[in-house]
């Protein structure tokens, strides 16, 4: 039995095996960390095209006379003021306003909304969901088995795309989703993503995923190469995108990260609202770029130091590909202003870091 023989597989984990990228455990899914190597993968996307398998992402789907009104209640968003094909980046948060996890809310009909969870969170998210849509006449559904999910990222992306589909891609605005036939199959293509750059999200059954990977390949040609999740990381952490389990945890509140504007003091009643009207009135963190010294990455859990007194610790940390220098977002109980100078407790070393403001790389 392969390592790999116990975790979840998306529809394209054998095409993966055959492109020889390495598998990994991945939120109890295999996944390709990369393929030829994670830095020709980063600087595809951002000079060309990036693809990637996003098959371990949760889709559920809300649906009902109340469905909006189910995630008013339940999430950071006002999803029944949402028009239709709108998308909003929430948050799904605890009676204490801590961070269950992020996701996308995509308005797909007057009473139907699909919310894109993290992996690692999906089944939580579902769970809650399920319990706070209980009191409204709404249906949930996890529908993340029955669905694939590829993002076609980077400068070339829509004209890759454009080719094989029966709508103009540039009607469709960013954060926009619309209804699409991809290779006679009914598809849903959002403009959004995780990489900072121009690019799609394309939401199609199972059993035509190979299909696409290889038609959206073999259209790219040298243009489009598969991407793993090391790059995506680089390529999220460059754009200033957080990440569950780095920057949002249950023990971060939205005011903790910069999401604050999420929660809004006049929006109806939801879960966590009293909680999270007193975590804006009181003393909160803040999420900081750092442009550190050397050539040595920070890493998350490292120490960040100012004047000599602790003041928080990186979250994440990489040499960043495209700016050729190590970079880190760190979380510190104090405001800074860029041009500050902090120390990162490097394995017992101070090393030097610039803070900087957020994000690193803005796409041209």
């Amino acid at each position: 039995m392969s390592e790999t023989a116990a975790l979840r597989t998306t529809a394209l984990t054998e095409l993966h095996e055959q492109l020889g990228a390495k598998l990994v455990d991945f939120a109890g899914w295999s996944m390709p960390v990369w393929y030829d190597g994670a830095t020709e993968e980063h600087h595809a996307v951002r000079r060309s095209a990036g693809l990637f398998d996003l098959g371990h992402m949760g889709e559920l789907f809300v649906s009902g006379p109340e469905a909006g009104a189910a995630l008013d209640w339940s999430l950071l968003v006002d999803a029944s003021a949402m028009p239709l094909g709108r998308a909003r980046y929430s948050m799904i948060c605890n009676e204490a306003g801590g961070i269950i996890d992020d996701l996308i809310v995509y308005r797909l009909a007057e009473e139907r909304w699909m919310v894109v969870a993290n992996a690692s969170n999906a089944g939580v998210v579902a769970e809650e969901l399920h319990v706070r849509s209980e009191r409204f006449d709404a249906e949930v559904d996890d529908d993340t088995d029955a669905w694939a999910l590829i993002a076609l990222q980077g400068p070339e992306a829509a004209s890759i795309l454009q080719h094989l589909v029966d709508i103009e891609l540039s009607a469709i605005r960013y954060y926009r989703i619309d209804q699409a036939q991809l290779l006679g199959e009914p598809a849903m293509i959002a403009r959004t993503g995780y990489t900072g750059e121009d690019g799609f999200e394309l939401f199609v059954p199972g059993a035509v995923a190979v299909d696409l990977w290889h038609t959206l390949a073999d259209t790219g040609g040298d243009r489009v190469r598969p991407c793993g999740l090391a790059s995506r990381d680089t390529l999220r952490l460059e754009a200033g995108m957080p990440l569950y389990g780095n920057e949002l945890s249950l023990d971060t509140t939205p005011f903790d990260v910069g999401a604050g504007r999420l929660h809004k003091h006049d929006a109806p009643d939801h879960v966590g609202r009293q909680a999270l009207v007193s975590a804006a009135e009181e003393p909160h963190r803040h999420l900081v770029g750092l442009f550190v010294d050397g050539r040595r990455p920070a890493r998350a859990g490292y120490a960040v130091l100012h004047g000599g007194a602790e003041i928080g610790a990186v979250t994440s940390g990489a040499l960043s590909p495209t700016l050729e220098r190590p970079i880190a977002i760190a979380s510190v109980d104090r405001a800074l202003e860029p041009g500050d100078i902090v120390d990162i407790d490097v394995r017992g070393k101070l090393v030097p870091a610039t803070v900087t403001d957020l994000p690193f790389y803005t796409r041209p």
